[in-house]
């Protein structure tokens, strides 16, 4: 950060600063830890009145600080000393609202003093959120300096994936053909579920090695209905797709086999579980930080894809976002912004934005080509010059191929701290696909999402 502060003989009355910024529920969070204010009115996972919906809104004195910020890093900048703040509070700001503060230099006072009216304003509509008037010690020493920096907070919290859990829970458990589940891992994520009410598994593979591992495990699976397929392990997809087939399993789940002995026989044009677009995968992604679940896709399935392939990445993940509860928006990254027609990925983006806007990719905004900085950052996005409800916002990320996509959603998992969930969609079925490093929270995640995802198409 490079801070720049105005001395008090370089002040003079009609100057103004602006700060904007997006109000985040870890914001409420780290508000409400650092001054002791846990009103539940103003956290995230609080619920004053008892409706089922958090207010979410932001204390005054939060709102207040952001005051204090520009004048501190602004206006009149470093070494700065508060001597008396008037605040008037006039409409709340949210979770998820941007808001514009903006200071004023008033006039000139003795004793170096300075008195400058403060507003901050809903950035979207202009409302009126606080006004008031600050005099301050404007500093009488220059501060010119590069990298003033301070140590980033995060907070630890699954609380997306907690609230997916809370959506599914009152559903009733999806049967579900558990395939392969021979070691503690697969069997383990299994049991988990069905003992949140998640799922109804049945165990298919070699009964003897399925009974082995939850020997290991000290668990009893006699509750568990158990198919014994003692040949290969294809032949268990085989029989996962045959019970999809007769209406006994409502959700596949894989167990210790490659994924590609999982997902051949569902794509058997005759016996397996194709319905029209083509098999992509979604990482849902718990990512500390971010207001919302964030998705990946594809990062698991389709390799290179091609304009068709990648309109069937972006309705599947659109379909999903709205079967869990999400307000999609479509960010399709490149490397860059702007149209390049040697960067084919660039090219695909804006083909893409524009089937959107003509409705051959339905229930969302789809924006591209986007870099990854102003599809996920505000102040990235308006650097650039982008506008729109997608570039800076985006949820949904459409990565260019799987080696890319597959990087993203490992940088985010074990650098950013985020709990994965991962699903294959265009089958008949939900598809669960979990990875031996996940953790229980994100197994429980992935089958609270092929619960939603079922439970939707059940609705339509």
């Amino acid at each position: 950060m490079h801070l720049v502060n105005r001395t008090f003989d370089e002040l003079e009355p009609g100057q103004t600063a602006e700060l904007r910024r997006l109000v985040t529920p870890d914001d409420l969070y780290i508000y409400a830890a650092s001054s002791g204010n846990c009103n539940p009115v103003h956290l995230p996972n609080g619920d004053l009145d008892g409706d089922g919906t958090p207010e979410q809104t932001a204390p005054g004195m939060f709102l207040g600080s952001l005051i204090s910020a520009i004048l501190g890093t602004s206006l009149p900048g470093p070494g700065t000393v508060y001597r008396r703040q008037v605040l008037d509070f006039h409409h709340l700001a949210r979770a998820g609202d941007e808001v514009v503060c903006r200071v004023e230099v008033l006039k000139k006072l003795p004793a170096g003093r300075i008195l400058l009216r403060t507003d901050i304003r809903h950035a979207e509509s202009g409302e009126l959120l606080v006004s008031g008037e600050a005099e301050v010690e404007a500093p009488t020493f220059k501060f010119d300096r590069e990298g003033v920096e301070v140590p980033g907070l995060l907070v630890q919290s699954h609380r997306h994936f907690e609230a997916l859990l809370a959506r599914a829970k009152p559903l009733p458990a999806i049967p579900t053909a558990v395939v392969v589940p021979d070691e503690p891992n697969s069997l383990g994520g299994a049991i988990l579920a069905a003992r949140e009410g998640l799922i109804e598994p049945i165990l298919i593979g070699k009964a003897a090695a399925i009974r082995k591992a939850a020997s290991e495990m000290n668990e009893d699976i006699s509750a568990y209905e158990l198919i014994d397929v003692p040949g290969r392990d294809i032949e268990a997809a085989i029989l996962a797709c045959q019970l999809v087939h007769q209406g006994r399993a409502a959700a596949v789940m894989k167990g210790h086999l490659h994924t590609d002995d999982l997902l051949k026989p569902m794509l058997d044009k005759a016996a397996g579980l194709r319905v029209g677009r083509r098999f992509t995968h979604v990482f849902v992604m718990d990512v500390p930080g971010q207001p919302e679940p964030v998705m990946v896709t594809d990062a698991a399935i389709n390799i290179a894809p091609d304009l068709a392939t990648k309109v069937d990445i972006c309705q599947n993940a659109i379909d999903l976002a709205l079967s869990i509860g999400m307000e999609p928006r479509v960010g399709v990254l490149s490397a860059v912004e702007t149209v390049n027609p040697a960067i084919q990925s660039s090219i695909d983006a804006a083909l893409l934005s524009k089937m959107a806007d003509r409705g051959q990719i339905k229930g969302a905004p789809v924006e591209g080509p986007l870099a990854m900085d102003n599809a996920v950052d505000l102040a990235a996005a308006r650097t650039k010059g982008l506008s729109g409800s997608v570039a800076g916002r985006a949820n949904i990320l459409v990565v260019p191929g799987l080696d890319s996509g597959n990087m993203l959603a490992k940088q985010l998992t074990f650098i950013s701290h985020a709990e994965s969930a991962g699903l294959v969609l265009g089958a008949k079925v939900p598809v669960i696909l979990n990875s031996r490093s996940d953790s229980a929270m994100s197994r429980l995640a992935s089958c609270a999402v092929a619960a939603l995802s079922h439970a939707s198409k059940g609705n339509e």
